[in-house]
């Protein structure tokens, strides 16, 4: 007589259970950033951009402040840690698209802060991108000088 042993469903490690985020994805013109938000521990990491410190990947203080807003005006500054993964545009589309994900996982992570967020503007995705080059144009819409003799 063969027997099957059953596994009894294993309980979630604690590390599992803090390790949990929320995910939004935010795009402004060529750039495409991944966000994920994590409730912070005790020692919380900040924001994190392409596995680099926050106040590196963006010298500039208004870019800074334009990243953290949506923490800032759901109250959620310390309570979060960001990490973000980010590319192509310039670093004002990145972060730019960093805000509208991390907009994006906060509705996530409560569905309540949409009407705050969507008045201020963070849920808007910006879709103006570049207008692309037609043949027989100098560019997208520069034609060649007409000269008539």
């Amino acid at each position: 007589m063969v027997t099957k042993k059953v596994k009894e469903k294993a309980e979630p490690k604690e590390e599992a259970k803090a390790s949990r985020y929320f995910y939004g994805l935010g795009k402004r013109k060529t750039a495409i950033a991944q966000v994920r938000i994590y409730v912070a521990g005790k020692e919380g990491k900040g924001v994190v951009v392409n596995e680099k410190s926050f106040e590196k990947y963006f010298p500039i203080a208004r870019l800074r402040d334009l990243v953290k807003e949506p923490l800032a005006l759901a109250g959620q500054d310390a309570k979060f840690d960001v990490s973000a993964r980010v590319h192509g545009g310039g670093v004002n589309a990145q972060a730019e698209a960093i805000r509208l994900g991390i907009s994006r996982a906060l509705i996530e992570f409560n569905p309540e802060l949409r009407k705050s967020l969507r008045d201020n503007g963070f849920l808007t995705r910006d879709s103006r991108i570049v207008e692309r080059k037609k043949p027989g144009l100098r560019k997208a819409r520069r034609a060649p000088q007409w000269a008539k003799r």
